[in-house]
């Protein structure tokens, strides 16, 4: 176990090129914490290669071994920052269980919302460039609805919310609108950041409901299960068992599959939303694209998975998550088709990080303009989704080829396969 200090969070570099970063983390347990901190690793555009973890249900210790992808500037201090505000506030090198207790049930600060409202002349990559700004910014967007007229100027409303809690402030407002004029240039003609009011927050729900023909396409469990038993990802055939043998305390999940982006997060907010806690894991990616974890786990009344039944439940949804942690495909709405993305959303209300970012980026690459876009949520068979539309408002119908070649493109850069 990681031995108590102020310093709950540790980067260290390697001294060659090219090598992972070390992110050590050692501070008071509390339940999630492993799934909050590979959710913001994911969200810094970090890929983890190695993992360890273990707890003692009081103390925590974890490392991560990262490596930044391609084209992506690293903030290490911000990253060490937004590590260290998860973890629970350290205790007194003489710390008792009400500490402790205290320390886990610490609330989430539900953050304000503000409404983006920006107008543009449209051109190729423009949704993406503010994008990308608002991430750089630790700006969250929470809701977004495109719309283009038909003599290219653009309408954008983002739902957001400030990371740092600081939109409330001139200097952050125009920090905002600095940082847009500068990368939007020309094509910017006006933006306002505004507090969002509750009417402002019911104009902007998903505009049309999922037909069942779309929730049958995307979300039958039946049909993706059976998709998933023994389906091969990223190359490397998808394998999750279970063994109460080599531990009287605990059972072991074994998973070897194909990497993807955020393949860590996945499982470990699979295993929070289902109540089952990580008392010891590693988890190790092989050049070739292949991983493999093994998970030490407990119920949530610190007993094995005895119960077969369970059993076979959990490992059926983790193999589902593994196979098709996100959802693409074209849908037929009326005389238009779209294209949908979608993504299951944590029990604690966090959806997944950079998802608008890479649909964006991944149209812009194929130089695709995006005519209208909206994410909305809706809950289908009692779960959450994020759901993301895209319509390219072209005259002609596209060709079944190009619809692959978008649907590819979308996927490979979501799973992190480009």
């Amino acid at each position: 176990m990681g031995i108590p200090s102020d310093e709950v969070v540790q980067i260290r570099h390697a001294d060659v090129a090219g090598e992972p970063t070390v992110v050590t983390v050692s501070c008071p347990d509390k339940t999630g914490l492993g799934c909050d901190l590979c959710r913001v690793v994911l969200l810094f555009g970090l890929n983890i290669v190695k993992g360890d973890m273990s707890t003692d249900g009081k103390w925590c210790y974890i490392v991560l071994w990262v490596v930044p992808r391609r084209g992506r500037p690293m903030a290490w201090h911000l990253l060490k920052n937004r590590l260290s505000e998860l973890c629970p506030v350290t205790a007194p090198f003489c710390f008792d269980t009400a500490y402790l207790a205290a320390a886990c049930l610490q609330d989430d600060v539900v953050p304000r919302v503000f409404l983006l409202k920006l107008y543009c002349y449209d051109r190729m990559g423009l949704l993406h460039d503010v994008t990308r700004v608002l991430c750089e910014l630790e700006l969250t967007i929470r809701r977004v609805k495109v719309s283009t007229t038909p003599d290219g100027s653009v309408l954008d409303l983002f739902f957001i919310t400030d990371v740092r809690e600081l939109l409330h402030t001139k200097s952050r407002r125009e920090e905002a609108y600095d940082k847009l004029e500068s990368v939007l240039g020309d094509s910017l003609t006006s933006c306002k950041i505004d507090p969002a009011s509750d009417d402002m927050c019911s104009c902007l729900q998903p505009s049309a409901s999922l037909t069942p023909a779309v929730m049958e396409q995307m979300f039958s469990t039946d049909v993706i299960e059976e998709q998933a038993s023994g389906a091969r990802c990223n190359g490397s055939t998808i394998s999750v068992t279970m063994d109460n043998s080599l531990s009287s305390v605990h059972t072991l999940i074994q998973i070897q599959c194909g990497d993807h982006k955020g393949l860590l997060y996945d499982i470990m907010r699979t295993l929070k939303d289902c109540n089952i806690q990580i008392s010891y894991g590693r988890f190790y990616a092989r050049q070739n694209g292949s991983c493999e974890v093994d998970l030490f786990v407990v119920q949530s009344d610190g007993k094995k998975i005895l119960d077969q039944q369970k059993q076979r439940a959990l490992c059926s949804l983790l193999r589902m998550e593994l196979y098709r942690p996100l959802r693409v495909a074209w849908v037929n709405r009326g005389p238009d088709t779209e294209l949908l993305v979608a993504n299951p959303v944590e029990v604690s209300g966090k959806g997944r990080p950079l998802v608008f970012y890479d649909i964006t980026l991944a149209l812009k690459n194929l130089h695709k303009r995006i005519f209208l876009a909206e994410i909305g949520r809706h809950v289908v068979e009692d779960r959450e989704w994020e759901v993301y539309r895209v319509h390219f408002g072209e005259e002609h119908e596209l060709s079944s080829s190009l619809r692959r070649q978008i649907v590819d493109g979308v996927t490979n850069m979501l799973m992190g396969w480009d």
